[in-house]
């Protein structure tokens, strides 16, 4: 069942039908749906078609490769030493075939790249030499380890350099789509159903795919999660291993990130970051290198608080079930039904508050769209500063700013909540005191809209009033 990837699925039909040979390059996050955006574009007809191993050496993968080969009815005289021979081999099997189009589907490419092996040369030289020569061959690669298609595909510096001729970076799934999948698969889930179950899982398809029929959302949580052969319950075990290779500091990144809210900085100064001194990683530019990759893969975000310099970047943990599982699956609760057992309780409670922030972070163009500043030039920083009575600063956290180049600032308050929100005093006090440290503290000489991002809206009362725009849920399904 493919729901969505409407643009996808054209340029790939236009390439099929197109009288030039193209290189492609697919990547993204690990189950974001990448191969079975591929078999399905392409009815499932290859000329040829493998997958890379996670694990062995050359050997290894040169040995499954070859059995590729014999599945696509090539006879396989001699047994490649290395990659240059292997991909002779599929020269010999494009000569053969009788598909007006040569589709060549290669994934987990990165797996095959083992090390001191000539997979990149064999590749080069394959395009180069043969693929790109001819006008009937489409050679599709594909990979989860986002950083590693970037650096030694996308952006190669060799003899590929520049001769990919499409790139699809598959991403996760906004709310719209997640919604499309869910009546697809005839589940009788509501609004805020699917964006709790999209707190907990993001927008990736696979894990959509274990909704039940018949049970409600807490049940269903609980039998993917929470029962003692729930099939997700070692899910993060595998979700870093499964992207990089050696995963043990990427995981130690991503736990001290998992205990702040806000994020973490990493500033010039190394005995000063916060990360470094919790993940005790002593290199500064090893650390960097780290962080880019997994901000490639969407697990984390990197932002600069607004009005500040760009070295005391925040980087901010945003993958949902990675959050997920830092609050409520790391202690390994034995109750199998512990999520229902936590509607209402305060741990959840908070949990919602936060989850819903990060589901807003993700849908900034739906937010932007209510707001009709869609073709408005933004920045989307957050902003915090510590407190100076002295000087009239009280202390303030805004998780969402919007900056808008007409001189606007959306001051932008998410609260989750299972009615229409109500402004209290308190909360209409707390708004007026971001407002002023944001100009004190700031200097901006912006105007600052405060904005209510919520799930039904927000109570009509003297408070409200003070609110210059109200983007409800079902907004956020645009």
């Amino acid at each position: 069942m493919l729901v969505g990837r409407e643009k996808e699925v054209h340029l790939l039909h236009d390439i099929q039908n197109d009288d030039s040979s193209h290189f492609v390059a697919v990547y993204g996050r690990r189950r974001v749906g990448k191969t079975f955006l591929i078999r399905e574009a392409f009815g499932y007809r290859f000329a040829f078609q493998h997958a890379g191993l996670s694990e062995g050496g050359m050997k290894e993968q040169i040995y499954a490769f070859t059995s590729s080969l014999k599945d696509a009815g090539y006879d396989v005289k001699k047994q490649p030493q290395n990659w240059l021979e292997a991909f002779e081999a599929l020269k010999d099997v494009i000569r053969l075939s009788s598909e007006k189009k040569k589709i060549i589907f290669i994934d987990e490419l990165s797996w095959m790249d083992t090390q001191k092996s000539d997979l990149m040369v064999a590749l080069e030289n394959f395009w180069n030499g043969f693929a790109s020569a001819r006008k009937d061959i489409v050679l599709i690669v594909c990979a989860s380890a986002t950083s590693w298609m970037l650096s030694k595909v996308v952006h190669n510096k060799g003899g590929l350099y520049n001769r990919l001729t499409e790139q699809i970076h598959l991403r996760t799934f906004c709310l719209r789509e997640c919604e499309a999948y869910v009546k697809a698969a005839g589940l009788a889930l509501n609004r805020n159903q699917i964006l709790q179950y999209y707190m907990i899982f993001g927008g990736v398809p696979y894990y959509w795919g274990f909704l039940k029929k018949g049970l409600s959302l807490s049940q269903n949580i609980d039998s993917i999660l929470f029962e003692k052969d729930a099939p997700l319950r070692d899910e993060f075990k595998y979700l870093y291993a499964s992207v990089f290779k050696k995963p043990e500091n990427y995981v130690k990144i991503i736990e001290a990130l998992g205990t702040k809210k806000v994020g973490m900085t990493r500033e010039k100064i190394i005995t000063a970051t916060e990360i470094i001194q919790s993940t005790k990683i002593v290199h500064c530019g090893y650390l960097i290198t780290k962080l880019v990759e997994m901000k490639s893969c969407g697990f984390i975000r990197k932002y600069n608080a607004f009005g500040m310099k760009k070295k005391n970047a925040i980087y901010q943990l945003m993958d949902c079930f990675t959050l997920f599982y830092f609050k409520f699956l790391k202690s390994e609760p034995t109750d199998e039904h512990f999520w229902t057992n936590q509607i209402n309780t305060p741990a959840a409670n908070t949990w919602l508050g936060l989850a819903f922030e990060r589901v807003c972070m993700e849908h900034v163009d739906q937010i932007k769209f209510k707001l009709g500043i869609s073709g408005v030039l933004t920045e989307v920083n957050s902003w915090y500063c510590k407190s100076d009575p002295d000087n009239g600063i009280f202390g303030s956290q805004i998780d969402m700013l919007i900056a808008r180049k007409d001189q606007v600032i959306n001051l932008c308050e998410m609260k989750y909540s299972q009615s229409e929100y109500t402004i209290t005093e308190k909360v209409d006090r707390s708004i007026r005191n971001k407002i002023s440290d944001l100009r004190v503290v700031s200097g901006t000489k912006y105007a600052i809209y405060p904005t209510l991002i919520t799930t039904y809206g927000v109570v009509e009362n003297s408070y409200s009033q003070e609110l210059q725009s109200v983007v409800m849920m079902d907004d956020l399904f645009a």
